[in-house]
């Protein structure tokens, strides 16, 4: 699992990044002030060998299972589910090695711990596991 987490909670957001062998995934910016109605930015640097790497964005409520926000690739779409298709956006950069979640009119009830990922991590409600690390 390589991820680095932002826990928002009110006003604020803190992290701390984990990484993992030749694969890893970072935060820049320890502290983000958020202003609910308004937009923010979450941010991830990452590393891989991978030329076509998959980035994934995973949200977890307080004592609840992280969820499957959305996918974005090099070439593609990707995927979001449904439930955040109205007010997050993601973007890839791999040039940059750099990934960007934005969340449009921020609200309270999105204070969360926000994942950002290079492989699946979790499972849909209704699948086995994407990938057995």
């Amino acid at each position: 699992e390589l991820w680095s987490h932002l826990v928002c909670v009110q006003s604020s957001v803190s992290l701390s990044s984990y990484i993992i062998a030749e694969e890893n995934v970072t935060q820049p910016t320890e502290d983000v002030m958020v202003v609910e109605g308004q937009p923010t930015t979450l941010t991830c640097l990452f590393y891989t060998t991978n030329q076509s790497p998959y980035l994934f964005w995973y949200k977890q409520l307080a004592n609840g299972k992280p969820m499957f926000m959305l996918r974005k690739d090099k070439f593609g779409t990707g995927e979001t589910a449904t439930e955040f298709k109205d007010r997050f956006e993601a973007c890839l950069n791999v040039t940059a090695k750099s990934a960007s979640l934005t969340i449009q009119r921020l609200q309270l009830y999105d204070s969360a711990v926000y994942y950002c990922a290079l492989r699946p991590t979790v499972t849909t409600g209704y699948s086995v596991p994407l990938q057995k690390l």
